[in-house]
């Protein structure tokens, strides 16, 4: 069974991941700055959520599936960096500071950012700290834990980018705040694909 220091030890790793800079923080600024954090909370929703649900499923069986097939892992992890390659782009590219009532554009949805959470490095964190004694009950607390923990840490993100809203007015401004963060995106992809 998960001992309390091993969930202490948990609950630490979850904040220190959810809080440090990476792809999801990163979006979620831009998000924030770009849409507002109103807009942001079915992103920030998808990433806890969905972070929390692929815990459970690879502590439930689906990381002997990756590791009795790599590639498969591999393919995802690839398509995962195409895809941050596509968002890292459409951030280059976006406009100037929307207000929910004047744009067609959208931030990311609930589910996109559940989706791209299956990209994540951080899958070792199961059996990291996942006693066998008790397994499937500690994968549960495990992943709830994370669920809990990551939301508010990623809340800071997207809040500190709506507050960069009035800051980031100018245009020109703007497009440099843009160009900075899709690089950082792209920079993101190191340790995503040197695993």
């Amino acid at each position: 069974m998960l001992t309390a220091d091993l969930l202490l030890a948990f609950i630490l790793f979850a904040f220190v991941s959810s809080i440090t800079p990476g792809p999801n923080n990163t979006m979620l600024l831009s998000s924030g700055v770009n849409f507002g954090f109103n807009r942001t909370i079915p992103h920030m929703l998808g990433i806890s959520c969905g972070f929390a649900l692929m815990v459970l499923a690879v502590g439930f069986g689906l990381g002997a599936v990756f590791k009795a097939y790599p590639i498969l892992y591999t393919v995802l992890r690839y398509a995962g960096a195409a895809y941050l390659l596509y968002l890292a782009y459409k951030i280059a590219t976006s406009g100037p500071a929307r207000d929910s009532d004047q744009s067609n554009a959208r931030p990311m949805s609930y589910l996109s950012a559940a989706a791209f959470q299956w990209v994540n490095p951080k899958i070792g964190a199961i059996s990291t700290y996942t006693p066998m004694n008790g397994y499937f009950t500690n994968v549960a607390i495990i992943a709830l834990v994370f669920g809990i923990v990551n939301l508010p840490a990623v809340s800071l993100w997207a809040g500190f980018g709506s507050l960069l809203r009035n800051v980031l007015r100018d245009p020109l401004w703007l497009r440099v705040f843009n160009g900075v963060m899709a690089a950082l995106l792209v920079l993101s992809l190191y340790p995503l694909l040197e695993h």
